[in-house]
């Protein structure tokens, strides 16, 4: 399995290394691991980003205009 080396923020791997200490993984490898693949699928199924999308409702109003919302 090819290597990876990054660089977390102190909060993260300080919340790592809590799941590690309260039994969720075996040690912060399987954690990253897990984490990072869960993360991926995600991802991948969360669908077109705003990016994609055209102007959405919060853009033009439900009825097309600014100021108007229709329930």
């Amino acid at each position: 399995m090819p290597k990876v080396e990054i660089t977390v923020p102190e909060h993260q791997e300080m919340q790592i290394a809590q799941m590690v200490e309260q039994g969720e993984f075996l040690n912060r490898e399987e954690a990253i691991e897990e984490l990072l693949s869960t993360g991926i699928k995600a991802y991948k199924t969360s669908g077109p980003t705003d990016e994609e999308e055209g102007p959405g409702f919060e853009d033009e109003g439900m009825m097309g205009h600014e100021d108007e919302y229709v329930f």
